[in-house]
């Protein structure tokens, strides 16, 4: 089976890491092997993606304790992802699975309920709510609940089609991925990471809800670009955008990959318009937050195309090496699905995006 090319793509965003990525990728890797996250083999896997240089590029100039929290919180998240959801049986068992990440959401709530005991990833998650705990305010930590909720909600979803072996439609799949790919749970990190808290008139005001959703939008949708590779060939059930375009327009896997690069750049294009908008007349700390959504995007982009998760050295995946400076699809129309659409209501149309740059 030949490898499906993932052309260069759209990336305005300037790149950036802390400059001690290093000593926190090796940190993270102890912290895995110390709680014993996901099987011997698993976890092997994981200390070698680069999961800390990850968590340094969304924190470019972050606090380094909480770059390590987002790391280790991370490493946390694909233990739970690869071992119980993917390649687990709960995977397949949506019942028990929504039992066990039940337990796992109580634990994050009250880390001292008697649950789980000995569990890794139960253990795991104490030590990451009590460290978050000591960075966070009390309004942050049940925003980070709540999002962990929603990202178990959705796995949960994603654990149905995967018993009965189904594609979802390309409004649902939309729907479900901004929060199954886990992004949501990253932002109070964003606001701990440089000490301040978004006040809620701002953080809850649909504009800015919708910034951050076209941000979890275009990360989910290049990790589905970078992840096909992996995906395809595991022979195990997957969804994928490429998967779910091919029986939304009974298209070829190229047809559905040129698709789906246009979606996230039509929505790069609306997220910098939006983004600038909102800078005009906002705070400070709303200026940090947008900034931090951006180096988010282009974290998870500069640790997709180089991390060995996606680029498989033993079965090379077929990745750009670079990124492209204009987008394929600037066009200031909604996409037409309707779960987002409403996001180009938010500013008037465009001939086409302005000419900015976020900082890193």
């Amino acid at each position: 089976m030949r490898a499906l090319t993932v052309p260069p793509i759209y990336s305005p965003i300037p790149p950036a890491i802390h400059p001690r990525h290093a000593a926190i990728d090796r940190r993270t890797a102890e912290w895995a092997h110390r709680f014993g996250i996901g099987s011997e083999e698993l976890r092997g896997q994981l200390v070698a993606h680069g999961i800390g240089a990850f968590a340094a590029r969304i924190l470019p100039e972050g606090r380094e304790e909480v770059i390590g929290i987002l790391a280790d919180f991370v490493l946390w998240l694909f233990g739970v992802d690869d071992g119980h959801c993917e390649e687990g049986e709960l995977g397949r068992l949506p019942g028990q699975l929504t039992a066990t990440l039940g337990r796992l959401l109580r634990i994050a709530q009250n880390p001292e309920v008697p649950m789980m005991l000995g569990d890794p990833l139960a253990m795991g998650l104490r030590d990451l709510r009590h460290r978050l705990s000591d960075h966070a305010t009390p309004g942050q930590v049940v925003r980070w609940i709540d999002a962990l909720r929603e990202y178990f909600f959705t796995v949960v979803w994603e654990a149905s089609h995967r018993s009965a072996g189904t594609v979802p439609d390309l409004n649902d799949y939309t729907l479900m991925r901004l929060y199954d790919g886990a992004t949501s749970v990253v932002l109070p990190l964003l606001e701990m990471g440089h000490g301040y808290e978004l006040q809620p008139h701002e953080r809850d005001h649909v504009r800015v809800r919708a910034a951050a959703e076209m941000a979890f939008f275009i990360i989910t949708w290049d990790n589905d670009l970078f992840s096909y590779h992996k995906e395809s060939r595991t022979g195990h059930y997957y969804l994928n955008v490429i998967r779910v375009l091919e029986q939304e327009h009974g298209c070829t896997p190229d047809k559905a990959m040129t698709v789906a690069i246009g979606q996230r750049d039509r929505v790069m294009s609306l997220f910098l318009r939006l983004c600038t908008d909102l800078r005009r007349q906002g705070s400070p700390q709303l200026r940090q937050y947008l900034d931090g959504l951006g180096s988010f995007i282009r974290g998870a982009q500069d640790w997709g195309i180089s991390s060995i998760r996606y680029t498989r050295p033993e079965d090379p995946a077929d990745l750009p090496g670079a990124f492209r400076e204009t987008p394929t699809d600037d066009s200031p129309d909604p996409l037409d699905i309707p779960a987002i659409a409403w996001w180009w209501d938010l500013l008037p149309a465009l001939a086409a995006p302005p000419r900015v740059r976020l900082t890193a």
